[in-house]
């Protein structure tokens, strides 16, 4: 029961991370899957799992509300980023758990140092 409330609480905190800042549950997937005792490359699958429903739904809130994407950008970003995806899905079993921890670790750090100084 307690781990069923924690699943619901952590995706709770990623729909609204991907609402607010567009896929970025994986910020606070990962870790908290890790918590709960999955193995890293187990908690990134199970957040990129979940990233396509979360963007739908945070998408279609969007559009919605008058926001629109421009057709051109999705013409270039869209096979580039399932290319993308496809070549780290077959590369995530290969790398050791600790490595992805630290890769994803220096991600946030520059991620959070880009957001704090360079904007």
């Amino acid at each position: 029961m307690r781990t069923s409330i924690a699943y619901t609480l952590i995706g709770a905190a990623a729909g609204l991370l991907n609402g607010l800042f567009g896929a970025g549950g994986g910020i606070i997937v990962v870790p908290l899957l890790e918590r709960l005792h999955l193995k890293p490359q187990q908690a990134h699958a199970t957040s990129l799992a979940i990233i396509l429903p979360l963007s739908v739904a945070s998408a279609i809130s969007f559009w919605m509300q008058g926001i629109r994407v421009p057709p051109l950008y999705l013409l270039w970003l869209l096979p580039a980023g399932l290319a993308g995806a496809w070549l780290g899905s077959k590369w995530l079993p290969r790398v050791r758990g600790t490595l992805l921890q630290r890769i994803f670790g220096v991600f946030l750090v520059i991620s959070g140092a880009r957001l704090i100084w360079f904007r």
